[in-house]
């Protein structure tokens, strides 16, 4: 049976954070991920009383995101919440559209920032990767893509793999998890609602209920190193429905 943890990011219009967590343990779930706008602000008392929370509901988190500025202009406090909070693996989770390479040269720049920024957390031992969404799929004017580029320039990169995200891309993510298996640490259990469905949830799914076809997807990803199954959905219209029938769903294949 698979350790199935859940994006926090899911319950973000859903407060307050401690039912959240309620809900999710009861669910069945042992592990949360985090985002950068849930801890990013807090003080260190406040960081402390999420640890207890988290405790409380015997969730783990092992896992979460942080956002670029942070972690390269303050990777000590980053430092500081992984060890208060137990995260031992990051992902950098986005680049805005205006801050975007549009060319092959500065994408591979850009997986070089982040192999540079990654350092101070694989120095202290932890995992350190980037996070896709769909453009990094999107053809460039030479016809290459830029997540070949990312991780030309960052080497030591693990992948946390958004697999909707890549079908959104227009791309095949059977065969980016053959080319690219040997770095996932983690991957992005979310789905797609059939075409017109769901309008009201930006088009997603829970797990099990849309287009992508996790039950082959699963089978594909024993191959590689992945420690983390994350649920996401990026806009549920009811959260707890989401994370019920998801981990269910996942539990069935």
């Amino acid at each position: 049976m698979k350790t199935v943890s859940f994006q926090l990011y899911s319950a973000r219009n859903f407060p307050p954070l401690s039912d959240v967590l309620k809900t999710v343990a009861a669910a069945g779930y042992k592990q949360v991920e985090g985002y950068g706008a849930l801890y990013a602000a807090l003080d260190d008392a406040a960081i402390e009383a999420l640890k207890q929370d988290l405790d409380a509901n015997g969730l783990t988190m092992p896992s979460a995101h942080f956002g670029l500025d942070m972690l390269e202009a303050d990777p000590v406090r980053v430092l500081q919440i992984a060890n208060t909070l137990g995260i031992r693996a990051i992902y950098c989770p986005y680049l805005l559209p205006d801050q975007r390479p549009t060319d092959a040269a500065d994408w591979r720049a850009f997986g070089e920032r982040l192999q540079a920024a990654g350092k101070p957390f694989r120095d202290a031992g932890l995992d350190f990767g980037w996070h896709n969404h769909d453009f990094e799929f999107f053809a460039l004017s030479d016809g290459s893509v830029p997540q070949d580029h990312i991780f030309a320039g960052g080497p030591d990169l693990s992948w946390e793999a958004d697999i909707a995200w890549v079908v959104r891309g227009g791309a095949d993510p059977f065969a980016w998890i053959e080319k690219y298996g040997s770095r996932i640490t983690s991957v992005h259990v979310k789905d797609i609602a059939a075409t017109g469905e769901n309008t009201d949830q930006d088009g997603w799914a829970d797990v099990g209920h849309g287009t992508v076809d996790w039950a082959k997807l699963f089978t594909a990803l024993a191959a590689t190193p992945v420690k983390y199954y994350v649920v996401e959905h990026d806009n549920p219209k009811d959260f707890k429905a989401t994370a019920e029938r998801s981990i269910a769903s996942i539990q069935s294949y």
